[in-house]
């Protein structure tokens, strides 16, 4: 998920009288997509301004869309799984290409009325007099401000990839991190796992569910303690102590270069399973640091926490979605660093039911 900016120009709802319940299928309105230099300066009115068009995005926009409330949603088109050929673990759309989906929510959304604006929050500022009246002011690259009762961050997060030489060439692909995202298509394969953080043997005992040839390169990762040690070798995940220099994608696989761990000790030295050197895999596995992209939260007065396992940062929030600042609500990646595709979407839902209950109360004398 990413930052984003809804279309230009609101229409207003049709009420059920007047109109049938657009569907899929029905004709959506002509979506007036902003453009560089194009509608500069000019303002939108709307009673819900989300941030980002990804999964969480789009489905906020539709539940408070099919409530009949004016949203603009703002997407720079930069969704976290865009590297990826497929999503899985989505019902009734198993395999289906990332970009693909979110192609069709978006069709789905703009059936509604939720306009869209392609481009990035630059700047938000708050408008609240008191807690019960929130309001915002959002500023976007394309020269559009909108002005909004109720935010919804829907920013996800950024994969910060460990910095070795080559990984990234293969993230989305032969480098993966999620066992339940990716795992089966690599099964039965030659897998090796970065080591980044203690839960990267958490993450090797997931894999080893996958493959029988599952190594831990221990990496950054601290030593194995007792539990953890017996955990390897009753799973037969071999141990290899050293960090990785460079990775290189190659028509044998993947290689990986080996050197020394600078902190090595007699102690792990002796758990290993081989020296340092070469290897090629089919696939690698890593833990990346899952840095929530909380910019426009802190510009709005709020702070993002570290995730209690030190595997990233989120925006801090109640079961419901709601934040620790007024008339701010967030969704999917943002919040949970561990929300998959359809986790994100029903956060979304459940975010765009709360927001719209919200109003209404905010609207009873």
């Amino acid at each position: 998920m990413s930052e984003s900016d809804p279309t230009p120009q609101s229409q207003p709802h049709s009420s059920p009288q007047s109109q049938p319940h657009p569907t899929p299928q029905s004709q959506p309105p002509t979506s007036q997509r902003s453009q560089p230099n194009q509608h500069s300066q000019q303002k939108l009115i709307a009673e819900v301004a989300v941030i980002g068009g990804g999964a969480g995005g789009l489905a906020a926009s539709i539940a408070l869309a099919r409530s009949l409330r004016s949203v603009i949603v703002i997407d720079a088109g930069s969704p976290r799984n865009a590297a990826s050929a497929h999503a899985h673990n989505v019902l009734g759309h198993e395999g289906v290409n990332p970009l693909d989906l979110l192609a069709k929510g978006r069709q789905e959304a703009e059936a509604y009325g939720v306009q869209f604006i392609d481009a990035t929050v630059l700047g938000a500022n708050s408008r609240t007099q008191a807690p019960e009246t929130p309001g915002f002011d959002l500023e976007t690259s394309v020269g559009i401000s909108i002005e909004a009762k109720r935010i919804v961050i829907a920013t996800g997060l950024t994969d910060v990839l460990p910095d070795i030489p080559g990984l990234a060439d293969g993230w989305g692909d032969t480098v993966l991190h999620c066992p339940y995202c990716h795992g089966y298509e690599v099964r039965g394969q030659n897998i090796g796992i970065i080591g980044t953080t203690a839960m990267s043997y958490h993450q090797a005992m997931m894999f080893s569910q996958l493959s029988d040839r599952v190594t831990f390169l221990r990496h950054n990762a601290p030593a194995p303690d007792e539990a953890q040690r017996r955990m390897l070798g009753s799973l037969g995940i071999a141990f290899v102590d050293a960090a990785v220099e460079t990775v290189e994608r190659t028509e044998a696989g993947t290689v990986v270069t080996l050197r020394d761990n600078d902190n090595d000790s007699e102690a792990t030295r002796s758990d290993a399973d081989s020296s340092p050197s070469d290897m090629t895999f089919d696939a690698l596995a890593v833990g990346p640091y899952f840095r929530a992209n909380g910019q426009i939260f802190e510009q709005l007065g709020g702070t993002v926490v570290d995730h209690p396992t030190g595997m990233g940062s989120s925006i801090p929030a109640e079961a419901n979605g709601a934040t620790d600042v007024p008339g701010v609500w967030v969704v999917g990646n943002s919040a949970d660093i561990s929300a998959m595709v359809v986790a994100s979407a029903a956060s979304g839902v459940l975010v765009g039911a709360q927001v719209n209950a919200e109003l209404i109360m905010s609207s009873v004398s």
